[in-house]
């Protein structure tokens, strides 16, 4: 087998455990048998747990109970009104004192204490503590944000916020219906953040695939940035990033290349102009200054940015783009 070969191998066993990871991320409330995922991968079950483990870095059982209790800890801060055995039976568990067991033996608190902020020994616990600690300042205000309601825009809602540390930074947030959307995707696992090379890179090659095929049509054709993963709970060498653009729901894909859809449904969308270290920032002022005071909670949905520009031929070499959160009444 030449090189040539070689490398379009491995992008198809790409391509075949992303959409696994696709699977079992909009299946996670069932039990998921190994013939099951190794059918969506077209794989054999005994040459596709191997393969799984060998890409991914996990066992296809410790990826899949990772996801459901990471998932699980961004709920319990996230909608705090919900109770744990809810989350638990949502997250996939068969109940509650199966989720307290494997909750404790993954982050080193229990539900409740993660929920409710209880541990006060950083020492003992360890990083799981740090990252608690993080989600909190988070959802408990320590921003020096104002939000204002501003009234009703075209049958919209609509907040204008403003970061008070940071006079330029402010937007407004509307809570939209926006449509079911099949999109291809380049996907990146691992650190992300404040890499504008490796954003540029996959933006890149989704572009250079999409080209040739027609799926090209700027201004039209948005570019997306999918994320998966609360980055505050998940560790950064297993984030998941999805560079995306909308495609018709038949487009064929090949290689490294897959193919998704992103539910549609209520998102609190808010347009920013972004210099390249404010990204956090906004992030926050939708999470930490307007969500708790809105009426809202994340719904459990991907969360992704819309992208309106090449930073490049801005001004101020600003990305202008959508930060869009899934979200439903309280």
């Amino acid at each position: 087998m030449n090189n040539s070969q070689q490398i379009q191998q491995r992008q198809d066993y790409i391509a075949r455990i992303n959409r696994v990871l696709d699977y079992i991320e909009t299946h996670l409330q069932k039990n998921m048998t190994l013939d099951e995922l190794a059918a969506v991968a077209h794989f054999s079950p005994f040459h596709f747990h191997r393969i799984f483990s060998a890409f991914v870095g996990e066992t296809l059982k410790q990826f899949i109970q990772r996801i459901r209790l990471e998932k699980a800890a961004d709920r319990l801060i996230s909608n705090p009104w919900e109770s744990i055995t809810v989350i638990a039976l949502d997250s996939g568990f068969s109940g509650s004192a199966t989720f307290a067991r494997a909750f404790k033996d993954y982050f080193c608190v229990s539900a409740t204490e993660w929920r409710n902020h209880q541990s006060d020994s950083e020492s003992k616990i360890g990083k799981p503590v740090s990252k608690l600690r993080k989600s909190i300042r988070k959802d408990s205000k320590d921003f020096d944000i104002s939000s204002d309601y501003i009234g009703d825009v075209n049958n919209q809602l609509t907040w204008r916020i403003k970061m008070k540390t940071n006079k330029q930074l402010e937007t407004k947030v509307e809570v939209k219906d926006l449509p079911e959307m099949t999109v291809a995707y380049i996907r990146h696992i691992g650190a992300y953040k404040g890499n504008s090379q490796l954003f540029g890179t996959l933006i890149e090659k989704i572009c250079r695939w999409a080209a040739p095929r027609g799926l090209l049509k700027f201004p039209e054709t948005k570019i997306m940035a999918v994320y998966h993963d609360n980055p505050d709970i998940t560790e950064e060498d297993r984030l998941r990033l999805s560079i995306s653009i909308p495609v018709p729901a038949d487009t064929t894909v090949d290689g490294e290349i897959g193919k998704m859809t992103i539910p549609g449904g209520q998102y609190a969308t808010a347009r920013f102009e972004l210099a390249q270290n404010e990204y956090e920032q906004a992030w926050d002022m939708v999470y930490g200054g307007w969500l708790p005071d809105s009426g809202y909670q994340p719904d459990d949905r991907p969360c992704f940015e819309i992208y309106y520009n090449d930073p490049k031929d801005h001004p101020e070499h600003k990305c202008i783009l959508d930060i869009c959160v899934p979200v439903k009444p309280l």
